[in-house]
C-alpha cells in the first residue's frame, strides 16, 4: 500500500532528526481525511513536549521533505505529542508504562477475547503480561493488533 510506504519512508527521515533533538518518535500516520491527505508526527520527551518543539521538528522535517520529494502530492504537516492515550509500538513501552491502564486489541482471541481493557505489567520475552481484574495474562506482542494507554483519570490517588 502507498501509504504504508510514505510512512517507513518518512520514519527514515523523521527518526534522526527527533533524537537529535532528544525526543522519541512515536509514530508516524498519513492518512486521508475529508479529501485531503495529512502527514502526522508524534513525538515525545520526558516532561513532554512543547510548542516550540513542535515548530522546530516540523520547520527541519518539512524542509528535508521537500528536497527528498519524499510525497509527491499535497498534504498536511502536523507535529504533535501523543497525547495522553498514545500508542504502544513496542515490547519497550510495555515495560515502560508498567502499571498504567491500556486498551489492547488483538488479531486473533486471546482467551476468547479480543478486546482488553487491562493494567500494563510489562514484558517477558516476546510476550506482553497484562493484568484483567486481578488475573495475569500474556498476550503475544505479534498478535496485537492496537495498543493505547488509556486516560487514567482516577483522582483519589489509588490504583
Amino acid at each position: 500500500m502507498a501509504g504504508n510506504r510514505v510512512v517507513k519512508s518518512v520514519q527514515k527521515i523523521a527518526l534522526p532528526i527527533v533524537q537529535d533533538a532528544g525526543m522519541e518518535l512515536v509514530d508516524v500516520e498519513f492518512v486521508k481525511e475529508g479529501g485531503r491527505w495529512f502527514l502526522r508526527i508524534f513525538m515525545d520527551k520526558p516532561g513532554g513536549i512543547n510548542h516550540e518543539d513542535c515548530q522546530f521538528i516540523s520547520e527541519k522535517l518539512d524542509r528535508l521533505l521537500d528536497e527528498v520529494d519524499a510525497i509527491s502530492h499535497s498534504y498536511i504537516l502536523e507535529v504533535s505529542s501523543p497525547g495522553i492515550e498514545r500508542p504502544l509500538k513496542s515490547l519497550y513501552d510495555f515495560d515502560r508504562f508498567e502499571g498504567m491502564l491500556a486498551n489492547i486489541s488483538t488479531y486473533t482471541p486471546v482467551n476468547g477475547r479480543k478486546k482488553f481493557q487491562c493494567r500494563l505489567l510489562g514484558s517477558r520475552g516476546a510476550e506482553v503480561v497484562i493484568d484483567i481484574e486481578g488475573v495475569e495474562l500474556l498476550i503475544p506482542f505479534e498478535q496485537i493488533a492496537s495498543a493505547r494507554l488509556a486516560g487514567d483519570f482516577n483522582c483519589s490517588g489509588r490504583k
